[in-house]
């Protein structure tokens, strides 16, 4: 024991941060036009991700209070376009709640790092990165000299605030909207759909102005599935039905068709419910109806059950999906620890991100090998996969594997990547496969491997999921009648802000193998990694705003 008073180095001081390699971004993802355009005059106080490719890192955040020249994600509006008008919620001060304004932030960052060697510290401020990477004479250095060895992703400070605003941009009682979910199935959707039913009512929008579009985008133009009206009655009670009494469907629209559509029926705002493809979707819907002359909002919410939408806190249905993954991990646990030599193996979704695996396997207290999509590893070799399959097996008698369906397609892909209509790479099956891996290893083994992914999608929201869809949708709406459009809602560093739509689609949000979520998870299981040579692992992570 060291004298009292002594500090004394940690024990794990000296170990690299589990061994991976500093996680990259691609490169053309700094060079979005909704922050360009803003560079010249934010670029002191712009906030950017950094990681150098030797591991260093050097992290600044000075977050201020807010002034009138304040630097902000830029939302587009169709103010200019349309009439302003007092809120319906103006005589009872939106239900005694007030309101939300224009001028309001929120904080894209909420933590300050007090050195870059501070877990999590991974970004850095642009007066740093002159110091750290200045050429002698004081000037910041280009962006695009600075992409070779670290990438960044350039974000002002803030966001503007969602929520009700006490001044419209639309008489409620001529107003048309439309309602479409897209892409997969998620909890929640109807959720959302009943919450955006009920406030556009509340602000007045007459029976039959409401249209919910039948099976996605293409039902703007399919004349075999026509829209149907949606009102009070007709969303009463779907929230604890699973799927989307819409329908949906992916990929494959003709935006031209659809902003026709828009023009034709004299759409005030559309409400898109979907994930990366259905919000870049929107977005496009947004850029036609301007090139147009078409005056309409298009507001997004976004979806994805994987959570891997840039930016924002957590996507809804995330935690309704995890919750509902245990149900799978515990009979995996089960089935295993039931056989001589029993192998439980679950798959679940995450093509790109390992949240859904990396939380369920967090919360069960079950899994022995969690894999994701962010970190590769080896399947044979002293410090392979296989080789700890062995070890728990020997010591333990059993073990349980979580798998994300991304997981491991470094070794099953190979040659071009065809992609769905959605634009998402076509994965090979990681769960069949690895089971067909360990059975020809562990002949004696008692492999059950588990799929539960449709399961999981098909089914209603928790409770917690279930606040949550409908606070988005009220944002939403509330968004579309502040004028803005091209825009999507969402939880930033827990309060609720509106978004341009282009920042959060540019990629994935992914895991950090360097983060503490993965980094507690592995300490917690005891899981270590499954190469020899940390810097061969091709680990890669992918984040928006510090997420």
């Amino acid at each position: 024991m060291p004298p009292q008073g002594h500090a004394v180095v940690s024990p794990f001081a000296h170990a690299q941060p589990l061994g991976l390699q500093p996680w990259r971004i691609c490169r053309w993802h700094f060079a979005h036009p909704v922050v360009r355009q803003r560079k010249e005059q934010s670029l002191k106080r712009q906030r950017f991700i950094r990681v150098a490719a030797d591991g260093s890192s050097n992290t600044a955040f000075a977050i201020e209070a807010p002034g009138s020249n304040d630097d902000v994600l830029e939302c587009p509006d169709l103010k200019s376009k349309l009439k302003s008008r007092d809120s319906p919620f103006k005589p009872h001060d939106n239900f005694g709640g007030g309101f939300a304004s224009d001028g309001d932030r929120v904080a894209l960052q909420s933590m300050r790092f007090a050195t870059p060697h501070s877990a999590g510290a991974t970004c850095m401020t642009v007066g740093q990165l002159s110091t750290v990477q200045g050429n002698g004479n004081g000037a910041l250095p280009k962006l695009a000299d600075a992409a070779d060895d670290q990438v960044c992703v350039p974000l002002p400070p803030w966001a503007v605030r969602a929520g009700a605003r006490e001044t419209i941009y639309h008489d409620p009682s001529t107003v048309n909207a439309a309602i479409v979910t897209c892409g997969g199935l998620c909890p929640g959707l109807n959720d959302v759909v009943q919450g955006l039913v009920r406030k556009l009512e509340d602000y007045g929008v007459p029976d039959g102005n409401i249209l919910g579009i039948r099976y996605g985008y293409k039902g703007f133009y399919n004349r075999k599935q026509k829209p149907v009206v949606l009102n009070s009655k007709a969303v009463e009670g779907i929230q604890l039905q699973g799927g989307t009494i819409l329908g949906t469907s992916r990929g494959g629209a003709d935006i031209k068709e659809i902003v026709k559509r828009i023009d034709m029926w004299g759409i005030d705002m559309v409400f898109v419910v979907g994930g990366n493809g259905g919000n870049a979707g929107a977005a496009a819907i947004q850029a036609q109806c301007e090139k147009d002359g078409v005056v309409c909002n298009i507001v997004g919410v976004p979806k994805s059950i994987d959570n891997d939408i840039l930016v924002i806190d957590k996507c809804f249905g995330f935690d309704t999906a995890v919750e509902e993954a245990q149900t799978a991990l515990l009979a995996a646990k089960v089935e295993a620890i039931s056989a001589d030599q029993g192998i439980g193996l679950v798959k679940l979704m995450g093509r790109s991100s390992g949240f859904i695996a990396m939380q369920a396997s967090m919360a069960s207290g079950v899994v022995d090998i969690c894999l994701i999509p962010e970190v590769n590893f080896n399947l044979d070799g002293r410090h392979g996969l296989m080789a700890y399959i062995e070890t728990l097996l020997a010591n333990k008698g059993h073990c349980v594997i979580c798998v994300a369906e991304g997981a491991g397609q470094e070794i099953l892909m190979s040659g071009d990547v065809q992609t769905d209509l959605s634009g998402n790479p076509i994965l090979k099956d990681v769960g069949p496969w690895l089971k067909s891996e360990i059975k020809k290893r562990f002949k004696e083994a008692d492999v059950k491997y588990i799929d539960p992914s449709y399961l999981i999608r098909s089914i209603p929201t928790t409770s917690n999921d279930r606040i949550y869809c409908k606070i988005l949708a009220h944002n939403a709406v509330h968004a579309a009648f502040a004028g803005f459009t091209g825009v999507t809602v969402g939880l930033v560093n827990t309060h609720y802000v509106i978004l341009p739509i282009p920042v959060v689609i540019q990629a994935p949000r992914r895991v950090d193998p360097q983060g503490k979520q993965w980094n507690r998870l592995r300490s917690s299981i005891g899981q270590p990694q499954f190469y020899k040579d940390p810097a061969a692992s091709g680990a890669t992570s992918t984040t928006g705003a510090g997420v």
